[in-house]
């Protein structure tokens, strides 16, 4: 059941349809958050520690993003995040800095200049029961991409690997588990003894069914799939199929940046074993989403 509606003000600014960019892990929910950055009127931010700690203590424990107090906590951390003050883009991350051009510790954007606010951190996905309570009116983009793409990208991130590590199995981590992938209690040592490559594949698979649930429950005017793909080599397309569904115009220049993961690296970047356990653990879902033929 949805709270009435609650009207959340940053730097004197009503926010309202605020987006929020998610997707499982290196599924490109950076680059997008990279674009609006630096499209007029928007503030975005990735990864500030106040999101975070909710995003992951909710993650690990979804059942505290069903109490009462789970959306003033979500609507704080976010306000936050967005307060625009003289050296708020010191505790950003760097990808967030690095995103808004920060070389100092002043703020990457005027609050003058704010007319819609987004997030873009990681692992927002299994935040978006909470979000939908606190902002009513928000607005999701979703993103899709090749999962042997992600986890050539996740192999190679420390970040993500760490959530592999035993250690990060706290006593507040509940089961199932659809952060890592894991359906059911009896699962939980199977899961422990797998190579990365398998965890790897169980959180992308995961995090797609948490994609398709979005898109069969979510109303069309507050959810926009994208893929990946589309965005890296049909870049002015996806971009313009973005700023309709804002209603705003997008910069589409980092898309063109000859950093960005081009598609089907994993061809060359996946060891063979790797790529089979992967195939294996996600086939069904490569399947339906047409990355792997029959």
């Amino acid at each position: 059941m949805r709270l009435p509606p609650h009207i959340l003000v940053v730097n004197g600014i009503k926010v309202r349809r605020p987006v929020f960019l998610v997707g499982a892990p290196h599924s490109g929910t950076d680059l997008l958050a990279r674009a609006l950055k630096r499209s007029p009127g928007f503030h975005v931010t990735m990864g500030r520690a106040s999101v975070a700690h909710v995003v992951y203590a909710f993650a690990r424990k979804p059942s505290i993003g069903r109490t009462s107090g789970a959306v003033r906590v979500m609507r704080d951390a976010l306000a936050e995040s967005w307060q625009v003050l003289p050296r708020s883009c010191g505790e950003c991350a760097e990808p967030c800095r690095e995103a808004g051009g920060v070389t100092g510790t002043g703020p990457c954007v005027a609050a003058t200049d704010i007319t819609r606010f987004g997030d873009g951190s990681p692992d927002l996905l299994y935040s978006v029961p909470v979000l939908l309570q606190a902002f009513p009116d928000a607005r999701f983009i979703q993103l899709i991409r090749d999962g042997r793409d992600v986890a050539a990208d996740m192999l190679d991130d420390p970040a993500c690997l760490a959530w592999f590590k035993p250690a990060m199995l706290s006593d507040q981590t509940e089961f199932p588990n659809a952060f890592l992938g894991v359906n059911k209690d009896e699962h939980l040592d199977r899961w422990k003894g797998m190579p990365a490559a398998g965890k790897c594949a169980l959180r992308w698979r995961s995090a797609v069914r948490q994609s398709a649930e979005l898109r069969r429950t979510l109303p069309g005017e507050q959810l926009l799939t994208l893929r990946y793909e589309d965005l890296v080599l049909k870049p002015a397309q996806a971009v313009a199929t973005l700023a309709e569904y804002l209603d705003t115009r997008v910069s589409k220049v980092v898309m063109y940046g000859t950093d960005v993961p081009r598609a089907g690296a994993w061809r060359s970047r996946l060891r063979r074993g790797d790529l089979e356990l992967v195939e294996k653990v996600a086939r069904e879902e490569l399947m339906r989403l047409g990355y792997l033929k029959t």
